[in-house]
């Protein structure tokens, strides 16, 4: 095995790449864009354009990972542009640091809100009431308290770190989704969240807003573009089908995401039978904050008893999903000092820790100025830039027969499969475009 650590299993590096694009956009952002966008017109738009789009570009992070056998600065610094490669490096590695800051303090607020869920169940009603009610020592606390979960997995390293903790989170995840689905679906008004769901709106198929909030979703869904996918690439062996790899991340990660819709739409419509708002003003469905912490948990307190512990599985989910999605952000940076600086990985894992919880709590602190604007910096901006870059320098930057060579270390017959005749055009020519348009449309948002 190798000094940098790999993983041990096909099974475990998958799981932890779709972990690290499986988090909380999955569970609250796209059951609400589904919704409001033609329920399963949206759904066949998200999944054929993930494919056209994320799959190709979540391949390039795969492969020059795996080929440098390094982090994003290394690995986009052998390229034919060395400066530039290690200037998008460093950006990307700043990237990942303020977006798992916000993230941080969003997984704090889930943490928060299971806690008080389980006091609930054990009678703790007042302390429950804390937990719930919005506070500075309490936002503070909860993202220290995640930020140091998410820190001792990443100390482990690959192998006993990250691919342990990946093989038990995700599939708890699964099984409690499926769990929760199963029962939504037994109560009442749950039929019309499925018709919502299920039934499609092709006349939507023509709306651009919807095209591009399925792009978007897409690509961002797949943690591309900061080196997340890049550096877990780089911990394959290099005897493991890479395309093949690539495809059960991908419809992993897609298949988590429809399955959220499963749970959440159906939820949101037995709500509006018990007599709960769903809707805001102007028509259009609650979402993210306004869902996940004043629609279900009034949704929960309905149901009576069986409610206290569906929203603390409810609640365990959204944990675990913020989890898996933290863990990959974290050893990007770490990766970088342990290789590049000479860092112990022990050190380097505090040291970056502590440092992005730093960020985390200084955004606590100005939350109506910088919690907003860290999130628009990194997820609307600096991510799809980072993206098209990535693009630019595999497709245009990077020797076309290293690419090769590189994928036929896995499949000998790579150079005569259909993914081969598509994969490096279409990273070289049609991704950047399309990730430039999400970006001039991002823009003009």
């Amino acid at each position: 095995m190798s000094m940098r650590g790999e993983f041990s299993t096909k099974t475990g590096f998958i799981f932890a790449a779709a972990g690290s694009a499986v988090g909380l956009g999955n569970i609250w952002g796209f059951p609400t864009q589904v919704a409001s966008n033609g329920g399963a017109a949206f759904i066949i738009a998200y999944v054929v354009l993930a494919f056209l789009l994320a799959y190709p570009v979540l391949m390039a992070e795969l492969i020059i990972g795996r080929a440098t056998r390094g982090n994003m600065v290394t690995a986009l610094s052998k390229s034919r542009l060395p400066l530039l490669g290690k200037g998008v490096g460093v950006a990307g590695l700043i990237t990942v640091c303020l977006i798992l800051s916000f993230y941080a303090l969003v997984a704090g607020w889930m943490l928060a809100h299971f806690s008080s869920q389980v006091l609930n169940v054990l009678g703790e009603t007042e302390i429950s009431k804390w937990l719930i009610s919005d506070s500075i020592q309490r936002d503070i606390g909860f993202c220290t308290v995640f930020m140091m979960a998410t820190a001792l997995i990443v100390v482990g390293g690959v192998k006993n770190g990250i691919e342990k903790w990946s093989v038990r989170l995700m599939p708890a995840l699964l099984v409690m989704l499926v769990g929760l689905i199963g029962y939504v679906a037994t109560l009442d008004g749950a039929a019309n969240g499925w018709h919502a769901l299920l039934v499609p709106d092709f006349s939507k198929l023509a709306d651009l807003e919807l095209l591009l909030d399925a792009m978007g979703q897409g690509f961002f869904s797949m943690s591309l573009g900061v080196g997340t996918i890049l550096i877990y690439g780089s911990y394959i062996n290099k005897s493991d089908n890479l395309p093949t790899l690539g495809a059960s991340v991908a419809l992993l990660d897609i298949g988590v995401a429809i399955l959220a819709g499963m749970l959440i739409i159906p939820a949101m419509y037995v709500a509006l039978n018990s007599g709960i708002v769903i809707f805001a003003e102007d028509g259009s469905l609650l979402e993210g904050p306004n869902l996940i912490f004043s629609v279900l948990p009034a949704l929960f307190k309905s149901m009576g008893t069986i409610g206290a512990y569906f929203a603390v599985v409810f609640f365990a989910l959204l944990v675990v999903a913020a989890l898996t999605s933290s863990i990959s952000m974290l050893e990007v940076p770490v990766a970088y000092l342990v290789e590049n600086q000479g860092f112990e990985r022990v050190k380097s894992v505090w040291i970056v820790a502590t440092s992005i919880l730093g960020v985390s709590i200084l955004l606590a602190f100005n939350m109506q100025t910088l919690f907003g604007a860290t999130i628009d910096l990194t997820t609307k901006y600096s991510q799809p830039l980072l993206g098209l870059l990535i693009c630019v320098f595999v497709g245009w930057l990077w020797n076309r027969h290293a690419l090769l060579s590189e994928l036929q270390q896995g499949a000998p017959d790579m150079h005569n499969t259909l993914f081969w005749k598509i994969w490096p055009w279409y990273i070289k020519c049609v991704c950047p475009v399309v990730i430039g348009l999400i970006f001039y449309f991002n823009l003009l948002a």
